[in-house]
């Protein structure tokens, strides 16, 4: 099982336009589970099994300007011995 992964972006978005691109990219990528997409706080967050550096190559091909990235490891739940 591939280990799903979290990742918050900063994306300079200025009207609905710029989030619908985001999102139209997001739904296209293989490997995204879900994402939130905050036009009034500039975020986009992102669970997903694909790389982080496929998920920046993808926001930042919509031509929207990504200031600030933070990336969350989101461990499956294992048994502690």
């Amino acid at each position: 099982m591939t280990e799903e992964h979290t990742y918050k972006f900063d994306v300079k978005m200025t009207c609905g336009g710029c989030s619908g691109a985001v999102e139209r990219v997001l739904k296209k990528t293989e490997g995204v589970s879900s994402y939130d997409i905050s036009l009034e706080k500039q975020e986009v967050i992102v669970k997903a099994t694909a790389s982080y550096d496929t998920i920046l190559e993808k926001i930042k091909k919509t031509g929207k300007e990504v200031r600030r990235t933070v990336y969350h490891f989101s461990q499956l739940n294992r048994n502690r011995r």
